[in-house]
């Protein structure tokens, strides 16, 4: 005997896991407070591409990707500073900086992410 199981959810959660700016839309449905930050430049190395996103809520959940490591850490960090006070923030990560090594931008490159509170 052969037996299936079948999972049916809604074709907007699993958009939502996929995309870090549908989910964003609804945890704002939820009534959460969230920020997004959007890697808006890159130089040298970088481990994401222009256009990446990371969703963060104001209790610290947080999906997508900007860098990895470290600079995901900052960038939760600096999101609930942004959440509380409404106000964005250009962030920039890279070699030259004396965090390269804490954040683990180590590999020669830079980013710029700007973050911001939505809805």
């Amino acid at each position: 005997m052969t037996s299936q199981i079948s999972v049916e959810a809604p074709a907007e959660t699993f958009a939502a896991q996929l995309d870090p700016l549908m989910l964003a839309e609804s945890w704002m449905l939820e009534g959460r407070e969230v920020a997004v930050a959007t890697v808006i430049k890159t130089w040298g190395s970088a481990p994401r591409p222009v256009g990446s996103h990371l969703v963060i809520d104001a209790d610290g959940n947080f999906s997508g990707s900007v860098s990895g490591g470290c600079v995901e850490g900052a960038v939760i960090s600096e999101a609930a500073e942004v959440i509380a006070s409404g106000e964005p923030r250009m962030l920039e990560f890279g070699v030259a900086d004396e965090t390269a090594w804490r954040v683990g931008l180590s590999c020669g490159g830079t980013i710029e992410v700007y973050l911001e509170r939505i809805g």
